[in-house]
């Protein structure tokens, strides 16, 4: 849950209300969308909703109590379009071009590699996939738009629009339909392939 509506007294939707998350990523019905780090569902089941019986929503979190808190709430609302795995965003276990879409709200501050995680889900979408990255300000962690942008294109994601308002905003990127060329980064004394 983002820190400054906590802090506030206001539920997060007065800043960042769950449906802007479906908006900005498009089309939902039927698609196969990840949503890393899922908290306490806040955004989870109403994209869950939205995708439908048709698609799947998978999340993802390095907490396993907050995945088994949020698919807890997903069955209470008879949601089972959801899978739920654990595990590090710098290293996702899905097999390339599995998904037409993510998302992540208030999370790329809390991966100590951004950079890792934006090459990790570039990797997973399928081309022309969408990845929309939600930040509010205020938050310990916030992730500036322009830093983002910068970290995204180096990722092999396209920054496509900023939706919002000053301080709390979504960012559409894509991963563009032609060839992909993946970023080759340093990593201590070898150099490898992403």
């Amino acid at each position: 849950m983002p820190v400054l509506p906590a802090l506030l007294g206001r539920r997060p939707a007065s800043l960042h209300h769950a449906r802007a998350v479906a908006e900005a990523l498009g089309p939902l019905a039927g698609a196969r969308v990840l949503e890393v780090g899922p908290g306490t569902g806040y955004y989870t089941l109403p994209v869950a909703d939205w995708i439908g019986a048709g698609g799947r929503l998978d999340i993802f979190d390095v907490q396993q109590d907050m995945l088994d808190l949020t698919t807890r709430r997903a069955r209470a609302r008879g949601l089972d379009n959801i899978v739920a795995t654990q595990g590090d965003a710098r290293s996702l276990p899905y097999d390339d071009r599995s998904f037409d879409a993510a998302f992540l709200v208030s999370v790329p501050g809390e991966i100590p590699d951004q950079d890792d995680a934006l090459r990790e889900l570039a990797r997973v979408l399928r081309p022309g996939g969408r990845l929309v990255v939600g930040e509010l300000f205020g938050d310990p962690h916030w992730v500036a738009p322009g830093a983002l942008q910068r970290r995204a294109e180096t990722a092999g994601l396209r920054f496509e629009e900023r939706i919002g308002r000053p301080l709390a905003y979504f960012a559409r990127l894509s991963r563009p339909t032609g060839a992909w060329t993946p970023t080759i980064v340093a990593d201590d004394d070898e150099r490898r392939e992403r």
